[in-house]
Formats: C-alpha cells, sequence, structure tokens
C-alpha cells in the first residue's frame, strides 16, 4: 500500500492512498467464492454454480461492496502508519476504481493539534474560603422554609409576593398577537417574569377584576416583531394566593431527615450541607478561574469536527433546559449560538488531554471510591448504591472521568501561584454570570 500525505491548510491533511489490485481482486474473488457456496440460482445446485456465473451475476456489486470495506480498512492503517491522529471523520473520494488497476482514493481530514502547554507557575488564583456563621444558618433555614412554602387562596388585593391566577390576551394594533395569551395560568407576582409593568399593573386588583394593562415591550425583546411595540393585555384576574410558611418544628426536622435531635441536630445537619456546598463552590470557582487562565494563555487551531460535536451537545442541554424540547427540532437552534462556547470547551478539553498525557495521570482508585461513598451517603442503602456503581461499568467510567478530571486541576493549582482569601458566605456560594466548569 503506498500513501503520502500533503498539508494543504491548518490541521487539514490531505492522504492519497493506492492499494494494490491484486489485493482488490482476491478480497473480490474470496468474497465471490464464499458467494458460490450459498447462494441459490435456478437451473443449479447449491454449491455447483460455475464461477462465471456468480462473477457475472453478483460481480459488480460484491466488488463495490469490498472497495468501499478496503478504502475504509486501508485508510485506518494508513494514519496508524504514518502516527496521524484524525479528529473527526475523512471525507473519502476515489481517484481511480478502474478493475485490474490500483485502487486509489483521496482521504481528506483534520489531525488534532499539538499543545504547548503554558507555564503554570506563572497563572496566579484566588481561592476563595469562608466561615459558615450562625447568620448564615439562619438564612438558610429560611430558604428551606421557602422550598416548602404552600398557597392559600385570600379574598384581599394582590401585593407583591402574591400568586395569581390570570386569564390574559396581549393585542398588537386591536389584534391578538401569538404567545401572547393563555388561560388560567398562575404568576408570582415580583417574579419579574413577565415584561415590566405587567405584574406591578396587577398589584392592588382582587378576585374577579377585569381591566387592560397598556405596555410596551422592551427595545430588546428577543421577538424583533413586539420589540419596542405598544401592546394592550385584557386581563381577568381569577384568584389571589398568599405564602403560607412551614412552623419550624419537629415535623419541620423529619422532612429533611432529621428523625431525633431536635433544633440542635437540625442546625447541625444544616450547616454540614452547607459545608459541603462551600467547598464545591470554591473549588469550582477557583476551576473557572483556572480554565479562564488557560484559554487565554492557549492559542491554537482547533478541529472543526469536534467544535461540530460540541456544538451539538449544547444544542441538546439547551432543548433540555426549555423543558425538553418534544416540539423543537435541535437543528432550528443555529451553531452561532454555541460556537463560541463550544469552542472554549474543546480547547480546554485539549489543553487538559495534555496535561493528562504528559503526567500520565490516571484516576486514583482511593479517590473514585471516596467519591462513589460521597454519593452514596445520600441514600437510604449506601452500600447498594456503592455496589451498583461498581456493576456498573458505564456508570463507574463516568466516576473515574471526573475524578482524573479533579487531579488534572489539582496537579495545575499545585503548580500555579494561589492566594486564600477569606469573604462572606454568600459570596462564595452565589454563581459566577458566565461560570464554565465543564470540559
Amino acid at each position: 500500500m503506498q500513501v503520502s500525505v500533503e498539508t494543504t491548510q491548518g490541521l487539514e491533511r490531505k492522504m492519497t492512498i493506492a492499494v494494490p489490485s491484486e489485493k482488490v481482486d482476491s478480497a473480490v474473488n474470496s468474497r465471490l467464492q464464499e458467494a458460490a457456496r450459498n447462494v441459490k440460482l435456478n437451473g443449479f445446485r447449491k454449491g455447483k454454480i460455475p464461477f462465471k456465473v456468480i462473477k457475472s451475476k453478483f460481480g459488480a456489486g460484491v466488488r463495490q461492496e469490498v472497495v468501499g470495506e478496503l478504502m475504509s480498512q486501508s485508510f485506518y492503517e494508513a494514519i496508524d502508519q504514518e502516527s496521524l491522529k484524525p479528529a473527526g471523520q475523512p471525507s473519502i473520494a476515489p481517484k481511480n476504481l478502474n478493475e485490474g488497476e490500483d485502487l486509489e482514493f483521496v482521504a481528506t481530514f483534520q489531525v488534532y493539534p499539538e499543545i504547548s502547554l503554558p507555564d503554570f507557575s506563572k497563572i496566579e488564583l484566588e481561592r476563595l474560603g469562608a466561615e459558615i456563621s450562625e447568620s448564615d444558618i439562619d438564612e438558610m433555614i429560611e430558604t428551606l422554609r421557602k422550598q416548602r412554602q404552600t398557597w392559600e387562596v385570600v379574598e384581599r388585593a394582590a401585593a407583591s409576593d402574591d400568586m395569581v391566577n390570570i386569564d390574559y390576551a396581549g393585542k398588537l394594533n386591536g389584534e391578538e398577537f401569538e404567545g401572547g395569551s393563555a388561560q388560567g395560568t398562575n404568576l408570582v407576582l415580583g417574579s419579574e417574569r413577565m415584561i415590566p409593568g405587567f405584574e406591578a399593573g396587577i398589584e392592588g386588583k382582587s378576585a374577579s377584576d377585569v381591566f387592560t394593562l397598556d405596555l410596551s415591550f422592551p427595545e430588546e425583546y428577543h421577538n424583533k416583531e413586539l420589540a419596542g411595540k405598544e401592546v394592550a393585555f385584557e386581563i381577568t384576574l381569577n384568584s389571589v394566593s398568599e405564602q403560607v410558611m412551614p412552623v419550624v418544628d419537629e415535623e419541620f426536622y423529619k422532612s429533611f431527615g432529621v428523625e431525633d435531635g431536635g433544633n440542635d441536630a437540625f442546625r447541625e445537619e444544616v450547616t454540614s450541607n452547607m459545608g459541603r456546598e462551600l467547598k464545591t463552590a470554591s473549588r469550582n470557582k477557583l476551576k473557572t478561574k483556572i480554565m479562564d487562565a488557560l484559554a487565554e494563555a492557549v492559542e491554537t487551531d482547533i478541529p472543526d469536527a469536534l467544535v461540530a460535536g460540541e456544538i451539538q451537545q449544547l444544542r441538546e442541554q439547551a432543548l433540555q433546559q426549555f423543558g425538553g424540547g418534544q416540539n423543537i427540532d435541535a437543528n432550528m437552534l443555529p451553531d452561532e449560538l454555541f460556537k463560541e462556547q463550544a469552542a472554549r470547551r474543546v480547547l480546554l478539553g485539549l489543553v487538559l488531554g495534555e496535561v493528562i498525557q504528559q503526567q500520565e495521570l490516571k484516576a486514583d482508585p482511593a479517590k473514585v471510591r471516596e467519591a462513589i461513598e460521597e454519593l452514596a451517603a445520600t441514600y437510604e442503602s449506601p452500600d447498594d448504591v456503592i455496589n451498583w456503581y461498581y456493576g456498573n461499568q458505564e456508570q463507574l467510567g463516568t466516576i473515574e472521568s471526573n475524578v482524573l478530571e479533579d487531579q488534572v486541576f489539582d496537579y495545575i493549582i499545585g503548580q500555579s501561584a494561589v492566594t486564600d482569601k477569606q469573604v462572606d458566605y454568600q459570596e462564595v456560594i452565589k454563581p459566577e454570570p458566565k461560570a464554565e466548569t465543564e470540559t
């Protein structure tokens, strides 16, 4: 087999491969002889059909099938021979398919880039930490109460933080517009779900009130046909409900799994959970800073196929966030929405992969066990959960991958200039506006 490789531009390679005609003919004849033993034709006994008849009837189709298989097989043999690492599937174009002549074809593909790692010691990082105060615990308990809140219908005017049930119809120039109407929908006043003025306009109104709000859509509204337009919403207020917060008592403690020990045990459990959240949030912020630094320090070409694959994953994640996307075709979401984020994720994946390769890192079994036990601790039967993970290779592989990623970050953190800074608990746990913690 003859192979020649040409670098066209950037990461693209054009590889011309020639397969000896003898190899092609031998494979075709072998396939035809196999067919001759098994095929049935009228006028011939099974296994007694002359080879010429078999070749005449099936030769063209068999040759086409064999040529396709040989091109695929020869491509992978060639990249192994040339020590190339393709990123994505090749585009294969036949050059010579004539019977009796060498099979020639051209494979065009991109390769993985060579990653030059930065000097990690020059990366300056700030690690946030905090002490959990009694007021932090009180605030968390209040948050837990809100999670258990219920709603009770009241006979009074609606106020901020109330939940109202409404029918509404939006009209533009006297005509209802698409997506501007709903029946029996619940809305928490002050949630800012609706355009400015909508929720505030309901405050002070009572059940059975029918009224109209004259509003304007924001200039930057995502629907360009409505952006900046003046509209009228005809609203019927069906009911007003106020929040009913649960009492912090024994039943409340039990709803969070604290059976004994009363308030002290409950606060201890809350503090323990907050500590885990604090540790995770602090580390995620540090990881984000590391990835920001790496993305800025490393410049390289990125394979288009890897970016395309990442864009597809981001599309699917977006559909899940939209509520499953049952009626949305993923391809309706344009590449440009995700291209920048996808390129960043691919770049960071390549950088972390290079660290793994250079440092010969492997998932530490002890840390894998620790991660699984930490997950299992949140279930009623931890031992069953642990056994399930170790009996499920796919799930175990996911844990191992996460542990390995953590080991990569541990290595980079160990090489970097890290300073510790004490701040308030809330500052540590609040999410970053554009945190990118996955690679």
